[in-house]
């Protein structure tokens, strides 16, 4: 991304343990981590999936479609990838996925009780422009059930992952939306330092909204510094 790096801001991320979030006490490092220096290599390639990015790939209510758009609120989020000193991220590749409207992903280990909408696939990817913009056309997720704790719900969320210059450099965070209520009962959302938490939720833009076709949110997402958008570790 930057050739010269600041160092991460590390108290903008969640910890590795959380003991609310339970399944980080199964998972999570119990010992000092250790730094493992990368390879000239490792650090300029390869390039992963940017090549393959399709027409439809970052339009959601038509990348899956079988028999017609999907059921839900069509939203639009966009965005920029910048860098600690607010430079634009170009050529990096951002996937999204997502539950559909109803709470449900595809997904074999998705047990929900909620329906399955055949023209929704839950999944895109696009590369940003020299600017370091971004755009997804999708519908808004719905919450659900998750079983860390009695009658836990997730909140309204999309999942984002960036590549870089090479698959080490992958980086993965959530986008949540304004005014939910379930933000304060979210294990995951208050594992974030309470400082940074804010810069997970997207915010209403009419400037990305588009007359008579759907609401827009935007969400920015800044790889370094003091202003950094946290990960997941």
């Amino acid at each position: 991304m930057t050739d010269t790096l600041k160092p991460r801001d590390w108290e903008a991320h969640p910890p590795h343990r959380h003991p609310d979030y339970r399944s980080t006490a199964l998972r999570g490092p119990t010992k000092p981590m250790i730094p493992v220096p990368s390879s000239l290599s490792e650090l300029t390639g390869p390039v992963y999936g940017h090549e393959v990015v399709g027409e439809l790939d970052a339009d959601l209510t038509r990348n899956g479609a079988s028999n017609g758009e999907p059921l839900g609120e069509r939203i639009i989020v966009a965005g920029r990838v910048l860098d600690e000193d607010g430079r634009p991220q170009r050529n990096t590749l951002i996937e999204l996925w997502q539950a559909n409207a109803a709470g449900r992903y595809i997904d074999h280990g998705d047990s929900h009780d909620a329906p399955i909408d055949p023209n929704f696939f839950g999944g895109g990817r696009c590369v940003t422009d020299d600017e370091g913009r971004y755009r997804f056309i999708t519908v808004k997720p719905g919450a659900y059930p998750w079983g860390n704790h009695t009658n836990g719900w997730r909140p309204n969320h999309i999942h984002f992952s960036l590549f870089g210059p090479s698959f080490t450099t992958r980086l993965i965070t959530q986008m949540y939306f304004p005014g939910d209520p379930l933000l304060d009962l979210d294990p995951i959302y208050l594992g974030t330092p309470e400082a940074a938490r804010e810069r997970l939720v997207g915010k209403f833009s009419l400037d990305v909204t588009e007359e008579n076709y759907a609401l827009g949110y935007a969400f920015d997402i800044v790889l370094r510094g003091r202003n950094e958008t946290p990960m997941e570790s």
